[in-house]
């Protein structure tokens, strides 16, 4: 009997946890990191204030796993994208697009995971993300490399510096709230240049 109580107790700290994540996503979404007050996420949660100090002892630690959870939602995005097309210059694309898109739809949770100061512990995170990223982009490009379709390149490299790229790129319209028609399809030929897809 002893046993089962402890799991339901574990089944519920995690519903909680759960909870505080999605509550602090949805906030973030609307109001940005500096938007988001400890107080608001547990209101919204449903829970006590103290609650998601139990579970996070700092805001910090709570927007840790917010930017966490959040860009591997991203990532896995865009993995799935470019996992349906067949050539490296449409994984790319397929990148490009799902990056810069969801970042459109969701303009102020985008530009608080890419650009919004955050505190020293987030940013470390966000890091993360950047890396995720460049590594997924990295392994397109090397594939492309040794099939001959992409020109011989340093495959860590040209990922890291088209990760920049796209992130910077994004910060005007996502900070202004709007993009123009030609953001993508843009963002899609610098992209292709930059790797030396043939026209």
């Amino acid at each position: 009997m002893a046993y089962r109580t402890t799991e339901r107790v574990k089944a519920r700290l995690s519903a909680s946890r759960e909870r505080t994540i999605a509550a602090a996503l949805e906030i973030m979404a609307e109001h940005g990191y500096a938007g988001c007050a400890v107080a608001a996420v547990a209101e919204r949660a449903g829970i006590a204030t103290g609650s998601v100090y139990r579970h996070f002892p700092t805001k910090a630690d709570l927007f840790a796993e917010v930017f966490r959870t959040a860009s591997q939602r991203e990532i896995d995005a865009v993995a799935r994208a470019a996992a349906r097309e067949r050539t490296a210059a449409a994984r790319l694309a397929a990148v490009v697009a799902t990056f810069a898109g969801r970042a459109l739809q969701a303009p102020r949770l985008a530009y608080a995971l890419l650009a919004e100061p955050v505190n020293p512990a987030v940013d470390a995170q966000r890091l993360v993300f950047r890396r995720a990223h460049a590594d997924l982009i990295a392994g397109y490009v090397a594939e492309g490399v040794a099939s001959g379709e992409l020109p011989p390149q340093d495959p860590e490299l040209t990922a890291t510096a088209l990760v920049g790229a796209l992130a910077e790129a994004m910060v005007g319209p996502l900070a202004a709230g709007v993009a123009g028609p030609d953001t993508i399809p843009g963002l899609t030929r610098f992209i292709h240049r930059a790797l030396g897809v043939s026209p």
